[in-house]
């Protein structure tokens, strides 16, 4: 049994390790990966959670592994608190024969006990990102010495707006590291990433290339974006769900979707990067049984997912790339089974519909809502199927007696029957049908645009200072081209600081010293509360109107 990850080129004792824990084959990835990084190169691994590839760079990190050294070996990156702590916990259970010193830092924690663990010795660093930048300013974190550097997860450090800071922490590394990169997607960014700091790597991708799932019907509904709650809460009323995935961008948003939903009585929990391993789990398991009827998730804490009877998706909000709606919609269609895929979007987001329709080329079929004469007729059809299975069941003879009471007290037996109706459709109240407003066609836009300022301070498109899109507000930042500002930099600190979708950000203009952006008038307040919080590498910026 040992043979088969000997052959790869481990140790022995790091085989047999595995082996003990039950791992006899490697996967696909670990086959691919692990002699790559052993033979001292940089590695690109696309690969969906579940396929092993945790393992496939955490071995070779082992192998190379000196003891007893005083400065850090590896470094881990990965986008959140779970899997950093996931990551670590692997490596601390693969490593356990030689001995390896772990750490996993994140926010959240004292400041000290972290500290006081990097003075005394650790080889190898887990991390996310904006943790990882402070204890490097604070002086705490050396990574002069590092040999290997992970990138795990880098398409989620990317949507959550981290791209800035892995640059910045990248430069506090050795030249010539070995970096590896592990995706589940590979948008343009990462690639850009890549192609920087990667040194000639090996690409590996495993799984399939099937882009979307037969079994799965897709469709969409157009909708104003203050339309989305309303738009959705009618769809659970007509849907057949047996159990449903929701999709959102952020993790407030979560929060406050399954606040509304439960407040209107539908069973729904959240899945994010707030809960830890175990009530992660517990709300897994829930779901399994059937006892949650409703999932909402960011797509970084839906990772792993492994749950075949799921019959929809919903997108609430869509994703920042066409790969991620590929995945996000896989959930559903499982083991032969059919699904249904739904998105809610906006006249302004249909740019990047056409973008999802020619990466999958598949066309998504428009469909109009559920009208609320549609929504009660079908509240009725349900309540008299049930009146039906209790009329067929003959089961009722306690309440019969009750009715024959109430009829001798000189009460019609339809008035009986109609009052009866009236107590069972009391829950009903809590599931108002809210109004949609008719949407409005706009000439959509093609995702944010970019006016460069000409030389001797002379702009193309008018007013700097001014926004000429209606409904948009034009702000103002105080960092420009002089401090090395591109757009992925502006759209990923404001959309992960302010908690707001990238995609609704509107023309950015890029000066020498400073930058303006257009955001949805319906954010401002909130973009502008949370100034003081931009950060981009070690540059703080602030944020004001224009």
């Amino acid at each position: 049994m040992t043979h088969a990850f000997t052959a790869l080129g481990l140790r022995p004792e790091l085989a047999q390790t595995l082996i003990e824990k039950g791992y006899t084959t490697p996967t696909p990835i670990q086959t691919s990966i692990i002699p790559a990084l052993l033979a001292g190169g940089d590695v690109i691994g696309q690969s969906q959670t579940g396929s092993g590839k945790t393992a496939a760079f955490a071995l070779p990190i082992l192998q190379n592994l000196i003891p007893k050294q005083r400065h850090v070996q590896a470094l881990v990156l990965a986008p959140t608190r779970e899997l950093a702590l996931q990551v670590t916990t692997a490596i601390e259970q693969y490593g356990r024969a030689v001995g390896v010193r772990t750490l996993a830092v994140y926010g959240g924690q004292p400041y000290s006990e972290q500290i006081n663990r990097l003075r005394k010795g650790v080889d190898v660093v887990v991390g996310t990102p904006g943790r990882l930048l402070d204890l490097i300013e604070k002086k705490a974190l050396d990574l002069q010495s590092v040999d290997c550097v992970i990138l795990d997860e880098a398409d989620e450090m990317l949507s959550m707006g981290f791209i800035a800071d892995i640059e910045t922490i990248l430069k506090e590394t050795p030249e010539d590291r070995q970096t590896g990169l592990f995706s589940a997607t590979l948008p343009q960014p990462i690639r850009t990433l890549a192609q920087r700091y990667l040194r000639k790597p090996q690409a590996f991708t495993m799984g399939g290339q099937q882009r979307t799932v037969d079994t799965v019907e897709q469709r969409y509904y157009l909708i104003n974006e203050a339309d989305r709650l309303a738009a959705l809460t009618r769809l659970f009323e007509v849907e057949p769900i047996v159990s449903a995935l929701v999709f959102a961008r952020t993790r407030l948003g979560t929060g406050d979707l399954v606040n509304e939903l439960v407040g209107r009585g539908f069973t729904a929990e959240l899945l994010n990067g707030d809960l830890s391993q175990e009530a992660r789990e517990r709300v897994l398991q829930r779901f399994r049984n059937n006892q949650i009827k409703v999932l909402v998730a960011t797509d970084v804490a839906a990772r792993g997912l492994d749950i075949d009877h799921v019959t929809h998706v919903f997108n609430y909000d869509l994703p920042n790339d066409p790969e991620v709606y590929v995945h996000r919609i896989g959930r559903t269609g499982r083991a032969g089974k059919s699904g249904i895929a739904i998105s809610l979007l906006t006249p302004k987001e249909r740019w990047f519909l056409r973008r999802i329709e020619a990466y999958t080329k598949q066309k998504m079929t428009l469909a109009q809502l559920p009208t609320e004469a549609q929504i009660q007729e079908q509240r009725d059809s349900q309540l008299v199927e049930q009146m039906l299975v209790w009329l067929r069941r003959g089961r009722c003879q306690h309440e019969r007696d009750l009715v024959q009471t109430l009829a001798a007290q000189g009460h019609e037996v339809a008035e009986i029957a109609a009052a009866a109706l009236k107590l069972i459709r009391a829950d009903e109240k809590q599931r108002p049908i809210a109004p949609i407003s008719e949407v409005r066609e706009e000439r959509a836009k093609r995702g944010p645009a970019v006016v460069h300022r000409t030389p001797r301070g002379k702009s193309k498109g008018g007013d700097s200072r001014v926004s000429h899109e209606e409904g948009m507000v034009r702000l103002a930042l105080s960092s420009g081209k002089a401090d090395g500002l591109s757009v992925s930099h502006i759209v990923g600190s404001l959309a992960h600081h302010a908690d707001i979708p990238g995609n609704c950000i509107g023309k950015i203009r890029i000066e020498d010293q400073a930058a303006y952006v257009d955001v949805p008038e319906a954010v401002v307040a909130q973009v502008l509360a949370k100034t003081g919080s931009y950060q981009i590498g070690r540059r703080r910026i602030t944020v004001q109107r224009a």
